[in-house]
């Protein structure tokens, strides 16, 4: 006998019918709103989206310029390639305002950031063996922009340092606070491959190469160059290090007749000014010893004039 007794919901003998559903949504079907028939699949492809056109349109006009662009690098590329092409560089060159080193001071804090209440330190690595010497003609360069806190040291490692290296920056007497300069120049002599250079020791990878450390420390002078000239400028430089300084005779002669065509036409190898390019070129002839080759006569008359400067100059006792 049940415990509980409920009444049945159902009825005799009729079987209980549960709807169960078919699908989890249900929608109303919209060809049956209208009378009208649905539209042909082709009809509705037919139609043109305003958004889907505007899009079109735009997609145009980014190939149209794409296609311009190519077409103005194809005309620069042979331009560049062609060696009887109108565009002549050193008539652009010469025409182009002067570009003297700047009397003005660079901002220091947008080059090389702002630290307050430090000094912003730049700090050479550099063989004795083979001194940098375009880093002490900029480094004299600097000092006349700048108050620069220059210092030499000398790594445990490096047994023995030649007198004039050690006092390559002068007699080290500071009278004044070191937080009165505005940029320090720290030049320690070690037995390093290559020359490198760090301005921020935490926060950087060292700069490695005498080429690319002079082109960072010229820099700082703000001089600004259109881009012919910075290609110039640059292309002297890699031919110093990688052709002058490291090529064969063949190398060194091609160089000789490259270096005598320019200064034919100017006074200085990128126009009527001095650039960073004078200066690394004069250092690897000087190291190499004018490399063996014999020199043409504008490449002897740009170095008397390179070596006219006080920079230069004071440089060049290093190595006697």
């Amino acid at each position: 006998m049940p415990m509980y007794q409920v009444k049945p919901y159902h009825e005799g003998c009729s079987s209980l019918r549960v709807e169960l559903p078919t699908c989890m949504y249900r929608l109303p079907n919209v060809h049956c709103r209208t009378s009208s028939p649905a539209p042909k699949a082709g009809h509705v492809q037919g139609e043109s989206d305003p958004s889907l056109q505007a899009l079109e349109s735009h997609q145009d006009d980014i190939l149209k310029r794409l296609y311009e662009l190519k077409a103005a690098v194809d005309g620069l590329s042979k331009m560049i390639q062609t060696p009887d092409a109108d565009l002549d560089i050193s008539n652009i060159i010469q025409a182009s305002e002067p570009t003297a080193i700047s009397t003005s001071a660079l901002d220091l804090n947008a080059v090389l950031g702002k630290d307050y209440g430090a000094l912003k330190d730049i700090v050479i690595n550099a063989n004795p063996t083979s001194p940098p010497l375009s880093l002490l003609v900029l480094h004299q360069l600097l000092c006349d922009h700048y108050k620069v806190l220059s210092t030499v040291h000398t790594h445990s490692a490096v047994k023995n340092v030649p007198e004039n290296l050690l006092k390559c920056f002068g007699e080290q007497t500071k009278t004044q606070p070191r937080h009165e300069y505005q940029l320090g120049f720290t030049l320690i002599w070690k037995n390093v491959p290559k020359t490198q250079m760090k301005f921020s020791v935490q926060r950087m990878c060292p700069i490695e190469g005498e080429g690319n450390i002079a082109r960072f420390l010229f820099s700082l002078f703000g001089q600004k160059h259109n881009t012919v000239t910075s290609t110039l400028i640059d292309s002297w430089i890699d031919t110093a290090i990688f052709q002058l300084k490291e090529g064969s005779s063949k190398e060194k002669a091609a160089v000789f007749r490259s270096m005598n065509s320019a200064l034919g036409k100017s006074p200085w190898l990128v126009g009527n000014e001095l650039t960073v390019a004078d200066v690394v070129l004069w250092s690897v002839l000087q190291q190499t010893g004018g490399c063996s080759v014999p020199m043409p006569t504008s490449v002897h008359k740009w170095m008397r004039a390179c070596e006219n400067l006080a920079p230069f100059s004071m440089a060049l006792k290093l190595l006697k």
